[in-house]
């Protein structure tokens, strides 16, 4: 019972990290150049909405479930440090629950947060969205690595 539970929580773990790893990478590789190629205040309110929007998509559950099962994972390669892969389980939940969970509750959400309150037509606003281009994208690389490499140490587990 227990290799069947370790088995699923193996494979979410790595889709569940590769998906969010691909999103991380849309935002850092494409979507964020282009927020910061149109006017300030429209980027600004397209950014707004999508932090909106994304809250209330598959987004959430996919973000918290990942989570719970790299904790999950990992608590397994805790208990059962002799198991095959346990080193790899370990890591995968390791990098994943520090370098995008606590990535994005430490900075990213933050930084969400006071872009909300942002005035997309102040010269305060425009100074918040060079500020946010900036410092979100930089932890946003981090989530997409370390989304990545927690698929990669999961599909390694397996």
């Amino acid at each position: 019972m227990l290799q069947i539970l370790l088995t699923t929580l193996l494979w979410s773990g790595a889709v569940g990290c590769g998906l969010m790893a691909g999103v991380y990478f849309a935002f850092s590789t494409f979507i964020m150049a282009s927020l910061a190629r149109i006017e300030t205040s429209a980027g600004i309110l397209a950014m707004q909405s999508i932090n909106e929007v994304i809250l209330r998509s598959v987004f959430m559950p996919l973000f918290f479930g990942t989570s719970f099962v790299a904790a999950g994972a990992a608590a397994v390669a805790l208990t059962e440090p002799t198991k095959s892969g346990a080193l790899w389980i370990l890591g995968a939940g390791a990098t994943y629950l520090v370098g995008m969970f606590l990535c994005t509750v430490v900075f990213n959400v933050p930084l969400n947060s006071k872009l909300k309150k942002a005035d997309p037509r102040s010269v305060q606003g425009a100074e918040t969205w060079d500020q946010y281009l900036r410092d979100w994208t930089r932890w946003n690389h981090i989530r997409t690595v370390s989304s990545a490499a927690s698929s990669i140490l999961f599909f390694l587990a397996i």
